[in-house]
């Protein structure tokens, strides 16, 4: 079971993109936000919590159990994890957003001629329109990883005025062992560290409705 969230996640620097400063977020304590749904090989019942900062500019996501890999001991669908959460963002009235940028972290380990992808795209529920971003990396890596999307002012994507919906964030990890050798080593990606959590920290630019 999912709770709501509350304050004191981890932030990023200032909002990269203008549109952010052009309106202030809402007053504190006017926004929460809860998971309505988390599924996926990545995010398995519990694994999943969202918390938003203080300032209400930010929201972190944290994973306990997110992990692709492909080689000696795993099986044949290790090789890709996924998690598609449905978020329920309760807002102020006369207020919308959009994710301006998001921030990823964990760790690789790919052998000399695997291969590693990040994916991610957010949008909102009965609405078309998504914003995508893909990541690759190559071995030989034994790293922490970070990527960074950031959305273009104009290619923002704002929740209908008025309106209630879930927003859709949905992150994907692969491994592939490309020229590595399978059957005598191991590769993987994790989106998770030295304390066994991960956190994916989300910008958020506010619009005032007409």
């Amino acid at each position: 079971m999912f709770h709501a969230v509350t304050a004191g996640a981890m932030l990023l620097s200032s909002l990269t993109a203008p549109a952010a400063a052009a309106t202030p977020p809402p007053p504190p304590n006017e926004v929460s936000i809860s998971v309505v749904t988390a599924n996926g090989s990545g995010c398995p019942d519990g694994s999943a919590a969202v918390s938003v900062s203080p300032d209400r500019k930010a929201f972190t996501v944290t994973y306990s159990e997110y992990m692709a890999q492909v080689g000696v001991g795993t099986k044949p669908t290790d090789f890709r994890k996924n998690c598609q959460l449905a978020l329920d963002v309760h807002i102020p009235q006369g207020f919308t957003y959009a994710i301006a940028e998001a921030d990823y972290r964990g760790y690789a380990h790919l052998e000399r001629g695997a291969t590693g992808t990040a994916v991610a795209s957010y949008y909102f529920q009965g609405n078309a329109q998504t914003a995508r971003a893909s990541h690759p990396f190559n071995g030989p890596l034994d790293d922490n990883w970070q990527t960074k999307d950031v959305v273009g002012v104009t290619a923002l994507v704002f929740e209908p005025c008025g309106q209630q919906r879930n927003l859709n964030i949905n992150t994907e990890l692969r491994v592939n062992a490309g020229r590595s050798n399978p059957r005598k080593t191991t590769s993987f990606m994790s989106m998770d560290s030295t304390d066994a959590s991960f956190s994916t920290v989300y910008q958020v630019a506010w619009k005032r409705c007409p």
